[in-house]
């Protein structure tokens, strides 16, 4: 199994960053099309929830991990962890709470939960490698 992982301030900028490093490694380990373009859009909106919902109570942004697992020839996993608050409702939330219901339709399978640090939420999202 290839992993790799990076850690980045959960701020706006991260978002196009952390998806052209998780692309370009993705890129490197042969992982076909599809589910590379599936992968991208549901790694963007996971980290996009990092960064509009998990510091929600804070003006600092916290941080998010990123981490793909690259099992050639039959999947690819991307986790996306916080460090903040955990789920929870953002009443001024700025976008249409879709990004969940996205992501659990592109990946062949999600999951949420705590991370092992105990504090924020990591999702996890495998897609099946078809090529």
């Amino acid at each position: 199994m290839l992993e790799r992982s990076w850690t980045l301030p959960a701020e706006p900028a991260s978002v196009s960053a952390a998806r052209r490093r998780v692309a370009a490694y993705a890129d490197e380990h042969c992982v076909p099309e599809p589910p590379l373009e599936d992968l991208k859009l549901a790694v963007t909106e996971a980290i996009t929830n990092c960064v509009v919902h998990a510091f929600r109570s804070s003006d600092q942004p916290g941080t998010f991990t990123v981490r793909v697992h690259v099992e050639p020839c039959h999947s690819v996993t991307v986790s996306v962890a916080d460090d903040g608050e955990g789920m929870g409702p953002r009443v001024d939330s700025p976008g249409l709470g879709l990004g969940l219901g996205l992501i659990s339709a592109l990946a062949t399978s999600t999951e949420l939960r705590t991370p092992a640090t105990g504090r924020g939420t990591e999702v996890c999202m495998c897609f099946a490698l078809t090529g």
